[in-house]
């Protein structure tokens, strides 16, 4: 091979490694706009939906002076997002917690299940309507309306109407947007001699309520 031809070879692969080069770069530079757009738009979503949010809950605000339209229930209660142990209670234990230390949170039961009523101090607490259902599982009170006799868990007796209405007063605590479940309260079993809690002869209507 002569010199010609071999300075003729090694320009032509020059020529090869540039192109091939230039073909990388063109499409290195392809991919990163292609990246640079997608991230464009990912931004202007997630700015679109904050303003969205923005709005919505200004909104709200403004018309209803509450920030979710009017409503009131468990997903507008902060107690329901923060994670929480699940509290156990003996009887002894609970009644502790029947308002009377203003330095204790107030908790009730019904039919086992316990719920912090404390933003409801008013109600619950010493001198409040409901104080008589802090600090233990008054579950057939509840439902008979009898707030001497029935401040009990026993619930012998009672109609399949009369159980039902317990577990609309349940839903109702889990639902509210102040009070929240926190635990369950442990009932040792009932003496199947025991009387069962007689029929009282006035009884108070009794429904759901919040304080504003």
């Amino acid at each position: 091979m002569t010199n010609v031809q071999q300075l003729r070879k090694r320009t032509g692969e020059q020529s090869d490694q540039v192109s091939t080069t230039n073909l990388e770069s063109k499409n290195e530079s392809k991919k990163l706009k292609k990246t640079s757009s997608l991230s464009s738009i990912g931004t202007t979503i997630l700015i679109t939906l904050v303003w969205i949010t923005i709005l919505f809950f200004g909104a709200s605000y403004l018309i209803t002076e509450t920030w979710a339209w009017g409503y009131r229930g468990k997903w507008t209660n902060i107690n329901n997002y923060i994670p929480k142990k699940q509290l156990v209670f003996s009887e002894e234990q609970l009644i502790r917690y029947d308002g009377s230390n203003p330095n204790l949170p107030i908790y009730l039961a019904v039919d086992g299940d316990v719920f912090d009523v404390t933003e409801g101090r008013g109600w619950y607490g010493q001198g409040g309507s409901y104080n008589h259902f802090a600090g233990k599982d008054a579950a057939r009170a509840y439902v008979t309306g009898c707030f001497e006799d029935h401040l009990t868990h026993d619930l012998r007796g009672l109609s399949d109407a009369q159980v039902k209405g317990i577990e609309t007063w349940k839903q109702f605590y889990k639902n509210h947007h102040t009070y929240y479940k926190i635990g369950t309260v442990l009932h040792g079993p009932i003496d199947s001699s025991t009387p069962i809690p007689p029929d009282c002869k006035k009884s108070t209507p009794q429904k759901p309520k919040t304080k504003n």
